[in-house]
């Protein structure tokens, strides 16, 4: 049987998740809406908003869809597999309930308290209480402190104010800004972690899961990990970091707890589980859960996978994913993000992108791109995800800042030491 599959989304993620379900000899034909010109490469765009549930039932009637793949977070805590469930069509990504770990950081840090699971020490406060909040931070005293948003931010909703100044500014921020004050009816103010980032994902159905990868993000804008935190500017995998000692901890006590946690509170989790997790002295503890492939590791991910991404896809909806096998390559794999001048704050859109035609040794992921007139434009913070492989993260890293040079737009910008903290092991 052919699968006629429907991709909702349209960043360097859901093009990687894109190129990846092409290959597949189980494809029919792949609509992905909105995507992008990337993505267009792959399958068929549709002008059609994940947010609007009974267009896409619309569509997927009219077009005999067979499977809807959920790439962003916001329908899925917005509750879009719930929607389609209901209608007995099969989707991929977790339910309402099960992305709250992601749609909200205080249900994430009570169902960690509830099933142990290593993690920093917080507390919440609701927004009319921010003058708690501020009485709490100067009472303990410790900095860094980490502030975040309860609900979704786009990656933007987490700050780590070092003195009690910054704090005071962050909470005011967080109070007033028509971007944030929504996500920040309430607040959760952890511990700072010492340690390395570095984020681990599994695949479930519910019942069994398994691992398919580990990465490492750049949050941060500037080098060296400095200035404000970004959706990501870019990662590889798989991080030395995440040794296989280190992997065996994540796995008996994060992911298992999560999943069986789950499964006994009555929302069992289906879908990409993401780990984003401390490195601690003490081993590893989550920094945060999401419902969905990071961005930009999705990209790093994706490409080691030798294995039907499709038939592992529809396993999962069909409760079946014990009795598949997942294979991966042994390269290293580099994401190198292209970014417009100015980005996490204001940018400009619509400079024409050149020398795409030029990259030979690295798949190119559109993230924040349009086409007009046949020129491809960018249309976002994050523009593009340059990436590489090699044998090694040295060649890895260099083979794709070879390709990046080759591909530009006026005020263009990437870090320079994507990679570097793995180096290091």
């Amino acid at each position: 049987m052919k699968y006629n599959v429907l991709l909702l989304g349209s960043g360097g993620r859901e093009h990687a998740l894109a190129r990846s379900i092409a290959k597949s000899p189980l494809l029919g034909t792949l609509f992905i809406a909105p995507g992008n010109p990337g993505t267009a490469e792959t399958g068929q765009n549709v002008n059609l908003s994940a947010s609007d549930f009974e267009a896409v039932w619309n569509f997927i009637q009219k077009n005999e869809i067979d499977l809807t793949v959920v790439g962003p977070e916001q329908p899925l805590v917005d509750g879009i597999a719930n929607f389609l469930e209901a209608k007995d069509h099969p989707v991929f990504g977790p339910k309402l309930q099960a992305a709250m770990l992601e749609g909200s950081k205080e249900f994430a840090k009570e169902f960690m308290k509830r099933h142990s699971i290593p993690t920093a020490a917080y507390e919440v406060f609701d927004q009319e209480n921010f003058d708690d909040a501020a009485e709490y931070i100067k009472e303990e005293g410790k900095y860094p402190v980490v502030l975040k948003a309860d609900g979704l931010a786009g990656g933007k909703g987490v700050f780590i104010p070092e003195s009690e100044a910054e704090a005071m500014e962050v909470l005011k921020e967080l109070k007033t800004s028509d971007s944030l004050k929504e996500a920040a009816s309430k607040l959760v103010v952890e511990e700072f972690m010492v340690g390395e980032e570095a984020s681990v994902f599994a695949i479930s159905d519910g019942e069994s899961w398994k691992v398919i990868g580990n990465a490492q993000d750049h949050k941060r804008i500037g080098e060296g990990d400095t200035g404000l935190n970004t959706g990501g500017m870019g990662a590889y995998s798989p991080a030395p970091v995440v040794t296989d000692e280190i992997l065996k901890r994540v796995e008996d006590e994060i992911i298992a707890p999560t999943i069986d946690g789950m499964k006994s509170e009555d929302n069992p989790y289906a879908g990409i589980l993401y780990c984003g997790l401390m490195i601690t002295a003490e081993g590893p503890k989550v920094v945060e859960y999401n419902c969905r492939f990071g961005d930009p590791e999705c990209q790093v991910i994706l490409p080691r996978m030798q294995s039907d991404v499709l038939e592992i896809i529809l396993a999962c909806t069909q409760g079946k994913l014990g009795e598949t096998d997942i294979q991966f390559d042994d390269e290293v794999r580099c994401c190198v993000v292209l970014a417009s001048g100015g980005y996490p704050e204001a940018y400009e859109k619509g400079k024409e992108i050149t020398g795409l035609d030029q990259v030979e040794d690295a798949i190119v992921f559109h993230a924040g791109t349009r086409e007009v007139e046949g020129k491809i434009l960018t249309n976002g913070g994050r523009v593009l995800n340059i990436v590489g492989s090699g044998s090694d993260l040295q060649s890895a890293i260099d083979k794709t800042y070879a390709e990046v040079e080759k591909v530009g737009f006026d005020e263009a910008y990437f870090r320079r030491d994507i990679g570097a903290k793995g180096l290091r092991h």
